[in-house]
């Protein structure tokens, strides 16, 4: 037994392998050097030798094993060409030592590469992955990814993947002329498409690698297809996230993010809906995005936020928030900076998606007051031309958290413009308990201000009517009614009828803001008896002031 095992080969401190030493020797010229110096130590017999760094660890070793006591043969396939080629090359399985030598065998069953299947190209590809780096200093990668961009080369549209008119991209050894280009059609890019799938299955380094031989990694990147492509990736990667034990790390996949949102800035409003920006968000929000990109994203979102919808920003927080408001309140002021000169149209529009947002999270237990201002109060006054929607949103707030004090629920309807705020709205405001009276009695006198101030407004018209609207049209109209009833031109006299119909005007507006008032009236004596019956104190016998 000593004489069959006179040799402990410790791989990667996984596994101790006990061989003998004329077998290995015979084929690895790299093990004969290392048992010779060891054989001067003395140290050979007394703890083995140790090799890092193998490629393929324990299962690549065994496979070599196999080789050498089997008189240098062994079956190859795709499946172990990429671990026994890498293995050959490490051990210096050359020429040199034997004419039947792995790495021989290997290189000439990797001369085939360009005849092999897809399928046959990303096996090979996919064992790579361990061993990853070795494999790429060797040149494998860049073999077997030349082969892989050949594949999709011949079943691609021509306008999607162009091989470049060089002669020397025609060889197999050079097919690196190879590039995408941007389709010009939805249909061309739908062709493209084929080969996403399957490459979700490749590690991110091998993906990475795919990028880089295609010129198109990190800010790199200026292809609608890869960038696609990349979405595709990274989509997969998050839906087997949770069904992968052996996951790799987000951190990983972060220069395939960067990648994607580079490509996806680059091409900006031309290839991608509001929505489908939102989608790309969430999409690598996950994986650690750089600052720069993921402000180049939000800064593009923001210039579309009037195209949102409520659904596009009911984004889940990352820190226990149901919601990421940090996001909207970034995407609202990315929006109202966007231009030096916005568009009031676009500005309302998002004002209203704002209110809907608002109500949307304000029964969410772990929204803080402040959050809740920040998106109220991230928009200028004139985004909305009523406030009653901000005032909902504040109600079912306060009906959502019951305990809060009387100080923090003050805070909260600082955000309120009491001047544009509804009759209708002030008036169940003014009745609503869990308005703090303060406010109440604040936007009542708002109210009533302002219809004092329109009153006001209509009567010094009415009493200069220099002030109102000339008016050019004329009528006739008869003297006297003690007059002759003839008909003739002379018996009449030109007026000025735009100044009647106006005074008329006038008139109703007038009788309409009394309406008002004495509507006002009443609810601030139903205010006054909510008041009354709230104070507690012996103070209660004061004379309340006059609230209209």
């Amino acid at each position: 037994m000593p004489d069959l095992c006179d040799l402990q080969i410790h791989v990667n401190g996984q596994q101790t392998f006990f061989l003998h030493e004329k077998v290995l020797s015979r084929f690895c010229g790299k093990l004969r050097k290392i048992i010779k110096e060891e054989k001067r130590r003395n140290q050979i017999r007394k703890s083995g030798i140790e090799i890092d760094d193998f490629p393929g660890g324990a299962e690549g070793f065994e496979l070599v094993s196999r080789f050498c006591y089997n008189n240098g043969s062994i079956i190859i396939t795709v499946s172990n060409v990429s671990l026994l080629h890498c293995c050959a090359v490490s051990l210096g399985m050359t020429e040199k030592l034997s004419s039947c030598n792995l790495l021989h065998q290997t290189e000439t069953f990797l001369e085939g590469l360009f005849d092999w299947s897809w399928a046959d190209i990303l096996t090979s590809l996919r064992t790579c992955e361990s061993f990853f780096s070795f494999a790429d200093s060797c040149g494998l990668i860049q073999k077997l990814m030349n082969s892989l961009l050949a594949k999709i080369a011949q079943n691609s549209d021509v306008s999607v993947l162009f091989a470049s008119s060089s002669s020397s991209s025609s060889s197999p050894d050079t097919p690196n002329g190879l590039f995408l280009r941007t389709p010009s059609s939805s249909s061309s890019s739908n062709k493209a498409a084929w080969w996403f799938e399957d490459l979700t299955i490749l590690s991110p380094k091998i993906i990475q690698q795919f990028l880089k031989t295609l010129g198109a990694f990190g800010s790199d990147n200026n292809n609608l297809v890869l960038t696609r492509f990349l979405l595709h990736y990274l989509k997969t990667a998050t839906q087997c996230k949770g069904n992968n034990n052996n996951l790799i790390s987000s951190s990983e996949y972060t220069g395939l993010a960067d990648t994607a949102v580079h490509g996806v800035v680059l091409m900006g409003k031309t290839a991608f809906s509001c929505r489908s920006l939102f989608w790309v968000l969430r999409i690598v929000s996950g994986f650690g995005l750089s600052r720069e990109c993921r402000a180049g994203l939000e800064k593009l979102i923001g210039g579309l936020l009037d195209q949102a919808t409520l659904d596009d920003l009911l984004i889940s927080g990352h820190n226990g928030g149901a919601y990421d408001v940090n996001l909207v309140v970034s995407l609202i002021r990315l929006f109202v900076h966007h231009d030096k000169v916005v568009c009031i149209p676009r500005m309302m529009k998002v004002g209203r998606l704002i209110d809907n947002y608002l109500r949307e999270i304000a029964p969410d237990q772990s929204l803080k007051i402040s959050k809740f201002l920040a998106i109220a109060e991230s928009l200028p006054d004139y985004a909305r031309d009523s406030f009653d929607g901000v005032y909902r949103a504040i109600d079912i707030y306060l009906e959502s958290h019951p305990a809060l004090p009387l100080e923090e629920r003050s805070r909260l309807c600082r955000c309120l413009n009491y001047d544009k705020l509804s009759l209708e709205a002030c008036k169940d405001l003014a009745k609503n308990p869990r308005i703090p009276p303060r406010i109440a009695v604040q936007a009542l006198a708002s109210q009533g201000s302002n219809f004092v101030k329109e009153k006001d407004t209509k009567k010094k018209n009415i009493k200069n009517p220099s002030s109102m609207k000339n008016s050019t049209q004329m009528v006739l109209y008869k003297k006297n009614k003690s007059e002759s009833s003839s008909t003739c031109a002379s018996d009449f006299s030109p007026v000025d009828v735009g100044e009647d119909a106006e005074s008329e005007h006038m008139r109703l507006n007038l009788q309409r803001m009394q309406w008002k008032v004495v509507e006002l009236e009443k609810v601030c004596r139903e205010m006054k008896g909510q008041m009354s019956r709230m104070v507690k104190t012996p103070s209660h016998n004061r004379a309340l002031p006059r609230l209209c």
